[in-house]
C-alpha cells in the first residue's frame, strides 16, 4: 500500500486590528466596548485591499472583541466570505492589568519581568505568556488543519500574534517581546504536515510576493 499523501499546506494570515483611541497608552485586554478609531477603519479598509491582491481568501476568523471584528469586516466583505469569532485568538487575559495605563503599569517591579522573563510571569487574577502562546498555536493549527491547501485570515492582538510568530520561528517565548506587531500588518505563516514556516512578519506593504506564482 503506498504512503498516504500528507496534506498541502495551509497560508495563515495573522492581521493585528487596526488602531483605537487607547493604542499606545492603555493595556485594554479583553475589556469591551473599546471600537477601531477613524484611523483604525482606514487601515482596516487599506489592508483588506492589501489581502485582496493574493486572490482567494477561504476563510476570516477573528478574535471576538470588537475592534478585532470590525478589522475583519472589510476583509470578509472583500473576500466574500463570513467572518467567525474564535475565541482562541483573543488578546492575553491581563486580568487586574486591564485597562491600565502603560505609563503606570511600565513603572511597576513586574514590568521587568514581563519584558525580560515573560515565560515566568501571570498577570495577578489571568493568563500566563505561555497559557497565552499554547492556546493561540494550538487554535492556528486546528484552524490550519481545517483549510488544507487553503488561505485563511486570523485578526487578533499583537501579544498573541507575536508569541505565534515566536512559536513559528523556533523562538523561545522569552525573545518574543522583541517582534513588533504593529496595527492592521500582516504576518504570514505556512503549516504544513513538518510545523509551521514564517513567511514574513508586521507587512505593512505590498503582499503580492506570497501569491503563488
Amino acid at each position: 500500500m503506498p504512503p498516504r499523501k500528507p496534506p498541502p499546506a495551509t497560508l495563515v494570515l495573522l492581521v493585528r486590528h487596526g488602531r483605537t483611541p487607547t493604542t499606545g497608552k492603555v493595556l485594554p485586554g479583553r475589556a469591551r466596548g473599546l471600537h477601531l478609531s477613524d484611523e483604525g477603519r482606514a487601515q482596516a479598509d487599506a489592508v483588506a485591499e492589501r489581502l485582496g491582491a493574493l486572490g482567494k481568501i477561504d476563510a476570516v476568523y477573528a478574535s471576538p472583541l470588537e475592534r478585532t471584528r470590525e478589522t475583519a469586516a472589510p476583509i470578509s466583505r472583500r473576500a466574500g466570505v463570513p467572518v467567525k469569532a474564535e475565541r482562541g485568538l483573543l488578546e492575553c487575559d491581563f486580568g487586574e492589568w486591564t485597562g491600565g495605563e502603560l505609563k503606570v503599569l511600565s513603572r511597576r517591579p513586574e514590568w521587568r519581568t514581563v519584558q525580560r522573563w515573560p515565560s515566568g510571569f501571570r498577570f495577578p487574577a489571568g493568563e500566563s505568556f505561555v497559557e497565552m502562546q499554547t492556546r493561540v498555536t494550538d487554535t492556528l493549527r486546528r484552524l490550519a488543519a481545517a483549510h488544507p491547501g487553503g488561505r485563511i485570515v486570523a485578526v487578533s492582538h499583537a501579544d498573541p500574534i507575536k508569541a505565534a510568530v515566536a512559536d513559528a520561528a523556533g523562538t523561545h517565548l522569552d525573545q518574543f517581546q522583541r517582534i513588533v506587531i504593529s496595527t492592521c500588518s500582516v504576518s504570514a505563516l505556512l503549516y504544513g504536515p513538518g510545523g509551521p514556516t514564517v513567511l514574513c512578519v508586521n507587512s505593512l506593504g505590498d503582499l503580492r510576493e506570497l501569491a503563488p506564482s
